[in-house]
């Protein structure tokens, strides 16, 4: 008899509990959030690093402009307190030589000459160190941002407002005012 044996073979039971298989994949999801929390912690964490750095980094360079600013200011202005000090002395020569009458030229010319040389000189070494002279002329127009007006007289045939007579000159130490230019100023009738 072809007796087809059936096959009979089992397959083990297995007892599944649904419970089991729930909490398997609550673990599964638990853990796979917990690791894309971390993830995303240690994104923020990167982005906030890296805006630390690039501030401390901007902070450095504003540094670094403002360190070489404040040496070019310290190489230009250093002198002002000295500057201002030696303008009395240009000032003295300066009167002293207008001083000088045709006669004394004369008599003493070798000593004229030295001091018209040191007074010469001491300009030299101003415009050495950026001093430049403000030397405004008869008529200009009064500017108090480097004149400084000594008194106001009404002159016929010149403007209100301009300079009628230089009593000294002024003097700039870069684009800084030194020693304002001391004038006269016409004013209204």
């Amino acid at each position: 008899m072809a007796n087809k044996k059936q096959d009979t073979k089992q397959e083990p039971e297995v007892d599944l509990n649904f419970d089991d298989i729930a909490d398997f994949e609550e673990i599964d999801i638990t853990e796979e959030a917990m690791e894309l929390s971390e993830l995303d912690e240690l994104r923020e964490e990167n982005k906030a690093l890296k805006d630390r750095l690039m501030r401390a980094l901007a902070e450095a360079e504003n540094q670094r402009k403002r360190g070489e600013r404040n040496r070019r200011d310290a190489e230009i202005y250093g002198g002002t307190k000295l500057a201002k000090d030696m303008l009395s002395v240009y000032d003295n020569m300066s009167r002293a030589l207008d001083a000088i009458d045709e006669d004394q030229r004369a008599g003493s010319k070798a000593l004229i000459d030295g001091i018209e040389l040191t007074k010469r000189e001491l300009l030299s070494v101003f415009k050495t160190h950026k001093i430049e002279t403000v030397l405004p002329a008869v008529g200009d127009k009064f500017n108090p941002q480097v004149h400084e007006a000594m008194f106001e007289a009404p002159v016929p045939d010149i403007k209100a407002g301009h300079i009628i007579q230089v009593l000294s000159q002024g003097f700039m130490i870069g684009d800084r005012l030194l020693r304002a230019a001391q004038v006269g100023v016409s004013s209204s009738r």
